[in-house]
């Protein structure tokens, strides 16, 4: 899959004024690193009035390709669907083996991911030790739950890794560290609990909803096992 821009007239919000616009609907940074630099910096996706000189970023549906850490990911803004239900690219990419297909809504996700994946690391995994920790970050802070967070450091030389988190009514950042032991349970119970999503060729969503649901699944498989033990 190669880079692919296409041109499209956008009136400028601020003075009403149409200004051609270069978006670019799939990037592959297998070969054009410095992409990769733009996506995560967002000024792949800066526009700029020719007119008034207004600056927004440009939100629309972009699909990145990184084959060298054999992953996919494919915003979509606010989309809620757990799978992507689109036969031409599912036809288009169903001979691809052993790559990560994830859809996602915005473009801190989008980030994340990329940063995931990068890392070496199981994105389902992170999700379920970010919820783990966010449960912790919300005692700390008296808080009924803390939802918005990201997977914002790692490091496996110093067995850590770091989330931040966005709490209270002003969305302040909290960053909260956590051991490499933790992310290695999540580990154990996504491959145990996880075979079938894992097994799916499609582009899926893995997020907290789809974690809340393996924790649960997690803890039932728990209580079960402890009351045919009595």
């Amino acid at each position: 899959m190669a880079t692919n821009i296409i041109k499209k007239r956008i009136v400028c919000p601020k003075c009403n004024e149409t200004t051609e616009a270069r978006l670019h609907t799939s990037i592959n940074v297998t070969n054009q690193k410095e992409l990769r630099v733009r996506t995560m910096d967002e000024s792949l996706f800066k526009w700029k009035c020719s007119s008034c000189g207004y600056i927004a970023r440009l939100t629309y549906p972009v699909l990145y390709n990184d084959m060298k850490n054999r992953f996919m990911i494919y915003l979509i803004p606010r989309i809620d669907h757990f799978q992507l239900a689109d036969k031409a690219l599912e036809e288009e990419f169903k001979n691809l083996k052993h790559i990560n297909k994830r859809i996602v809504p915005d473009f801190n996700t989008f980030k994340e991911k990329i940063f995931i994946f990068e890392s070496g690391l199981d994105d389902m995994s992170v999700e379920l030790t970010k919820l783990a920790i966010s449960k912790i970050v919300a005692k700390k802070n008296n808080l009924k739950e803390v939802k918005e967070g990201y997977l914002s450091m790692y490091n496996s030389e110093n067995n850590t890794m770091g989330f931040t988190f966005f709490i209270g009514e002003e969305k302040q950042p909290y960053v909260q560290s956590a051991r490499l032991e933790i992310y290695g349970k999540s580990v154990s119970v996504v491959n145990e609990l996880a075979v079938k999503d894992k097994k799916l060729k499609g582009f899926i969503r893995i997020d907290r909803e789809w974690a809340e649901n393996i924790l649960y699944r997690y803890k039932r498989g728990r209580q079960v096992a402890k009351m045919n033990r009595l």
